[in-house]
């Protein structure tokens, strides 16, 4: 099991690694999946902006682009997150930042597991995926 974080073109520190990193191999089991090699990276507004435009032919800002490198029932791949998008989202959804950025975390995590987002009622099936591994965060990895 790889999970990596990367700091692409922005100052920005992550905090509980190990924590995340387990949880995230916790939320892959639930699926029936392992982790193969998966990789965040954070960035920028200018450098998502860039990737989305250029691989995906959207010209619009966006917290989580996921590329897929899967095999099977082996997680991989790369997630861009923009730091400053997540920032942005946690005001607007009257959050923590880092609640948004676990979130947006696990959201790229639960495409790589086969979720889906692109109708109402999928977007409602993953929020309540995302929900359940928040509260397992919660209560498991991040207890004081």
């Amino acid at each position: 099991m790889s999970v990596n974080f990367f700091i692409d073109d922005i100052p920005f520190k992550l905090k509980d690694k190990r924590k995340l990193k387990s949880w995230i191999g916790g939320v892959c089991l639930d699926e029936n999946r392992v982790i193969g090699n998966l990789n965040f990276i954070f960035t920028s507004k200018e450098r998502i902006l860039d990737i989305n435009v250029q691989y995906l032919n959207h010209n619009y800002f966006t917290d989580i682009i996921t590329f897929s490198f899967n095999s099977t029932d082996i997680v991989s791949g790369d997630i861009y997150i923009c730091v400053e998008m997540v920032k942005e989202n946690s005001i607007s959804y009257n959050t923590t930042f880092s609640e948004e950025l676990n979130r947006v975390i696990i959201h790229g995590v639960l495409h790589l597991t086969g979720y889906d987002d692109t109708t109402s009622k999928k977007q409602h099936i993953m929020r309540k995926r995302e929900n359940e591994a928040l509260k397992t965060l919660k209560e498991e990895f991040l207890k004081i």
